[in-house]
């Protein structure tokens, strides 16, 4: 049994799909914050078998729809006062922008960088998205995603 200390005021996001914490972890930032975090991976879930973790000793600022967008199964707890205060369960975003790339060589937003990377929901089971400008779909999904760091355009 691991034991990390409680938290009194900040966040817990749950129900990461196993394997993806790290992930997550890197996309918030947090191994480089001064605050105290934990990243649990592979623990029990009664819904999943298996499932990830973090903890953040902090109240920090979380772009909701990119969350809802890497995994729509994924719960942030809001930690006040050593008890949760809120509940927020993620789903997937109609509309998102500067989080993926398009892999069309073709779309203009391949070779003009002041074009920001924008992609719809198309099927929702499916967890598809199409490029506005070319039409090119993303499936998206945690593992087999790349996701670029917020206010990064990486080339």
């Amino acid at each position: 049994m691991i034991t990390v200390a409680e938290i009194k005021n900040g966040l817990v996001i749950d129900h990461i799909q196993a394997g993806a914490g790290w992930k997550v972890f890197k996309w918030l930032g947090l191994d480089k914050v001064s605050f105290s975090t934990a990243l649990i991976m592979n623990a029990s879930s009664k819904k999943t078998g298996k499932k990830d973790i973090i903890k953040i000793d902090s109240i920090i600022t979380i772009d909701y729809g990119v969350l809802g967008f890497i995994d729509s199964n994924i719960t942030v707890n809001v930690i006040q006062d050593s008890k949760i205060s809120r509940k927020i369960k993620m789903e997937l975003p109609e509309r998102i922008e500067n989080v993926i790339e398009c892999k069309n060589p073709r779309c203009i937003t391949t070779t003009e960088q002041y074009v920001p990377q924008e992609f719809r929901l198309v099927n929702r089971e499916k967890k598809e998205y199409r490029c506005v400008y070319c039409d090119a779909l993303h499936k998206s999904g945690m593992l087999s995603l790349e996701i670029r760091r917020p206010g990064r355009r990486e080339r």
